[in-house]
């Protein structure tokens, strides 16, 4: 996963040379406007890809988004919300690999609803490429595996340069601020190459001392709230410990109850540009100096910014908000990484023995499919 994460840079550059036409192109002038609501969808770190954007398309295209798991479009959603008018959703449906049985399900079932679907994907040929009314075909270059670093990003931002389009189509700003959007993204690539090196040491030091917690907490709100998802989901993928994913303000009403809490390692977003950031530093305030929890802030502002006993680390600042969840996730990679290897520990669990079900992504592959 380390090398995975310091690979993050080049291929941010990489990537938006690929995908920043592909988006201009994607959908019709007459499309974009006829868009009434988005839906995202998507499993496992796709899923984690829309929470990540689903603010970020409101705020840029006035458009209403919501994030829906894809059993839910799949299985539980209204028929009547799926069409309700001509191209009505638009519902874009993310899969790095594109075989995610349920992923394409819920694309299949939206379709004969009468929406209208776009499939992110690195696999035209896949049941999702099949599916879907449009691509937007990703090529990522081919890497080591590891639990998702690489493909979360360039999902996130393929995500957030459509959301930039349609802003731009749509007149919500001039092209000219459509391309100040675009050179931020951009810029995280320096941004990132310049602070890696100081991440990596400061989450290499906190994964020697945290590496016997019997738990992770992740809180965030708004367009951190996906860090804090991506976080537990690579904790438990990589390293097979338990943790859980919550927003800053529950966190407040329900976890900070739990016992046992000198082994809760406890990783909290604070993102500046959020406007939820002043019940962010409360939260830490609590977990850190009142309660002692073993507490990580993962922040733009540096550690002058948080007085508690906690340990910060600082990423890139961007000149937008709606640039921050394409870096803002780096140290929990890392973390989840340094962990498993520090405890010995394999991604999947190798899936051997009773996770051998798992293997080559059958439990989420082979399923059966229902379209009602």
């Amino acid at each position: 996963m380390r090398r995975q994460v310091f690979s993050l840079p080049g291929l941010i550059k990489q990537q938006y040379e690929d995908l920043e036409p592909k988006t201009r192109k994607l959908l019709s002038t007459p499309e974009i406007f006829s868009v009434q609501r988005i839906i995202l969808t998507g499993c496992g770190d796709s899923y984690s890809a829309g929470l990540a954007t689903k603010h970020i398309f409101e705020l840029l295209t006035g458009i209403p988004t919501e994030v829906v798991t894809s059993i839910e479009l799949a299985r539980l959603c209204d028929k009547g919300q799926l069409g309700f008018s001509p191209n009505n959703p638009l519902v874009i449906a993310v899969s790095h690999s594109g075989g995610v049985a349920r992923v394409g399900e819920s694309v299949e079932r939206a379709n004969k609803y009468g929406a209208f679907t776009v499939g992110v994907t690195a696999n035209r040929e896949s049941y999702l490429g099949r599916s879907s009314q449009r691509i937007l075909e990703v090529d990522i270059p081919s890497f080591e595996p590891s639990p998702g670093v690489r493909s979360y990003l360039v999902s996130v931002l393929a995500l957030l340069l459509l959301a930039i389009r349609f802003g731009e189509v749509r007149g919500k700003y001039t092209m000219d601020e459509a391309m100040s959007y675009r050179a931020d993204l951009l810029s995280q690539a320096n941004g990132l190459e310049d602070m890696l090196p100081s991440i990596d040491e400061a989450i290499q030091t906190l994964s020697l001392q945290w590496s016997e917690m019997e738990a992770f907490d992740f809180t965030g709100a708004g367009f951190d709230y996906a860090a804090a998802w991506y976080g537990h989901a690579k904790i438990m993928e990589a390293a097979g410990k338990y943790a859980m994913h919550i927003n800053t303000e529950e966190w407040l009403h329900l976890n900070f109850f739990m016992r046992n809490y000198a082994k809760i390692g406890t990783i909290m977003f604070a993102n500046s540009t959020n406007p939820t950031f002043s019940r962010a530093k409360e939260a830490i305030g609590y977990a850190a100096r009142d309660l002692g929890r073993p507490t990580l802030v993962i922040s733009d502002m540096d550690a002058s910014s948080f007085p508690e006993p906690c340990t910060v680390v600082h990423t890139p600042k961007t000149s937008y908000p709606i640039s921050m969840p394409l870096t803002q996730f780096v140290p929990v990679a890392l973390l989840s990484g340094y962990i498993a290897a520090i405890i010995g520990e394999e991604d999947g669990r190798g899936t051997k023995d009773n996770w051998s079900f798992a293997h080559n992504g059958n439990a989420v592959k082979n399923s059966e499919i229902i379209i009602d």
